[in-house]
């Protein structure tokens, strides 16, 4: 069985990935060079897909630079010690980011034949984005059965969330059992020079809970 995975080089979505291995999935990795600030994670997505000896592993190019309204594509300062339990959407929020990857991910599902899609969203340690909730996968779900021509067809997608309901510190727990080298990885938002890690913007914040509350190190702390 092949799923397409969506693959930034973070945390979440390496520990996603290797879920889906560990269910027997053959993978194909889907990396989105979008115009983040974050370019660092396109070279993190590289190593975490060769570290799963992914079947084959695409990148994209889509500039959401010209579209704007976030931190992350846009000239507006990443926010840097943030209340975590804050409740309105942050500006590193990219407006339908995960509606455009998805679909992106959709079609080459259908491309390659394959029935399954992987993301690493994550509705509980996570920055109150609307498109990481259940309700906004499920209605996507759906969507994909209505809007191709598998779908019509009689061969439904299946939009696979293995995080969803899981805090980073089960997420760090769980990639541990798996025994993946997080050190691979990139979380930041604001990278300093040669792509460390602030350590203050939401990722890095989320991040380090996770592994304080797991009672593990990160491994990039120690670089």
């Amino acid at each position: 069985m092949r799923a397409v995975v969506l693959l930034s080089g973070g945390l979440d979505s390496y520990t996603a990935a290797a879920m889906a291995r560990q269910r027997g999935f053959a993978l194909c990795a889907l990396t989105i060079r979008y115009g983040q600030r974050h370019v660092e994670e396109i070279a993190a997505a590289r190593r975490v897909a060769a570290a799963l000896q992914v079947e084959r592993h695409l990148e994209v190019d889509l500039d959401l630079r010209g579209v704007g309204g976030s931190a992350l594509t846009d000239d507006i300062p990443v926010p840097l010690d943030r209340d975590l339990a804050a409740t309105d959407i942050p500006v590193t929020y990219v407006p339908a980011r995960n509606t455009v990857f998805l679909s992106l991910a959709l079609a080459w599902a259908e491309a390659i034949g394959a029935s399954d899609v992987f993301i690493g969203v994550n509705a509980l340690d996570y920055s109150g984005y609307p498109d990481c909730r259940p309700e906004f996968i499920a209605a996507f779900e759906q969507l994909a059965s209505l809007a191709t021509k598998a779908g019509v067809e009689g061969r439904p997608f299946r939009i696979h969330t293995p995080l969803i309901q899981m805090s980073k510190s089960d997420i760090v727990r769980q990639g541990l059992a798996l025994k993946l080298d997080y050190s691979l990885t990139h979380s930041c938002y604001a990278p300093l020079p040669f792509g460390l890690p602030c350590g203050r913007c939401d990722s890095c914040a989320l991040r380090a809970r996770g592994f304080a509350d797991a009672g593990a190190i990160d491994p990039l702390v120690l670089r």
